[in-house]
């Protein structure tokens, strides 16, 4: 089933199975990291739908691939995603490893008001 699987995809698969089965009810935080840019969103599973989403596309000054960067976006989706009533989520970095630019957000969006 995971041979031929990149360490990557198989992270990620590992990540998404261990969330289903511990997250139940609760909204889901992804985060997607690019060599430019951070991404993430919060994602109401059981209506399927995007409740809050931020990124170093827009309102971002400076450098867009750096801890500061993934900081403010982590702090920006929290603000958006408390203004929506959610503030029980459960962190999806798919198969990113949880360190440096990836950490940086989940941190910022613990201290802006998200619990996971």
């Amino acid at each position: 089933m995971t041979k031929g699987l990149s360490l990557f995809e198989k992270r990620r698969r590992r990540n998404r199975t261990a969330l289903r089965a511990r997250g139940g009810t609760r909204a889901r935080l992804s985060v997607h990291r690019s060599g430019k840019h951070i991404y993430a969103q919060v994602i109401d599973d059981e209506k399927g739908t995007t409740v809050a989403s931020a990124s170093t596309l827009s309102g971002h000054d400076g450098a867009t691939s750096n801890i500061a960067a993934a900081t403010a976006v982590g702090k920006r989706v929290a603000e958006a995603a408390v203004k929506a009533g959610i503030k029980q989520v459960v962190f999806d970095r798919g198969g990113f490893l949880y360190h440096g630019r990836v950490k940086a957000l989940a941190d910022a969006a613990r201290e802006a008001g998200l619990e996971f």
